[in-house]
């Protein structure tokens, strides 16, 4: 991970000298091919600083096997926001559904100043609760706290959508569990989290961050634990 770090800023002053001198003796059709090969180039080390090792898939790939289940990497936001990762969110947000690190498409997760966190947008909210350090296979739909959060009831208008967002915002008691929209980002620990983007997706998830990098990225395995209706969400003239 260090050495594509370096790779990539090393990448970076590069290309500013390169476009330099590149002004001065190409043709803005030269300029605007090569600019066009260095994006590529830029997107592949892009992937690079994203991807897992060879050594987490291998070693979970047993687990992998199984359908509804991934092994991601979450980039921390204020290292890479607005710096070298062009990918919109930096890198540190993560859709489970749609598979992707780009905000706005339905994102569940997000790592910032070593915490991590569900609900971004409008009325989507989230929560979770840490179970500590158990393994992600002994975490299936009948857990105790996976059945607490699978039986919460999501509100329909906006008005509510709100207390609930402030309500895990604050952090609640539910039936004994403590449950939160942040937590502390802790490796070898298990989380339960549940997801609601209205008009987009409602989902359950198991993860356990596995290791935590020298760039403070954390790399999490995961498995759905359920999946809801597309929640939707009444909104009134003053609403809007």
């Amino acid at each position: 991970m260090k050495s594509i770090v370096k790779l990539f800023a090393a990448a970076c002053v590069l290309t500013t000298i390169c476009n330099a001198a590149l002004a001065q003796s190409q043709s803005r059709e030269e300029i605007y091919k090569t600019l066009e090969s260095r994006r590529a180039e830029f997107k592949v080390l892009e992937e690079q600083l994203l991807a897992t090792s060879e050594e987490d898939r291998a070693a979970y790939a047993e687990f992998l096997s199984q359908p509804d289940t991934g092994l991601i990497r979450l980039l921390p936001r204020e290292t890479y926001d607005g710096k070298i990762v062009t990918i919109r969110g930096s890198g540190a947000y993560y859709s489970f559904t749609r598979l992707t690190h780009e905000y706005g498409q339905g994102s569940d997760l997000s790592l910032e100043q070593k915490y991590i966190k569900v609900g971004f947008a409008g009325a989507d909210y989230g929560l979770m609760t840490s179970l500590g350090d158990v393994p992600l296979d002994s975490v299936t739909a009948d857990h105790e706290k996976a059945l607490i959060a699978s039986r919460l009831k999501v509100p329909g208008e906006l008005p509510q959508a709100r207390i609930e967002q402030q309500r895990f915002g604050a952090g609640t008691i539910i039936e004994g569990t403590s449950f939160k929209d942040r937590l502390p980002a802790k490796v070898n620990s298990t989380y339960i989290l549940r997801s609601i983007n209205y008009e987009r997706t409602d989902v359950l998830v198991a993860f356990r961050i596995i290791r935590q990098d020298m760039d403070g990225s954390l790399v999490i395995v995961w498995k759905f634990l359920g999946k809801y209706p597309k929640p939707q969400l009444a909104r009134s003239a003053g609403d809007q």
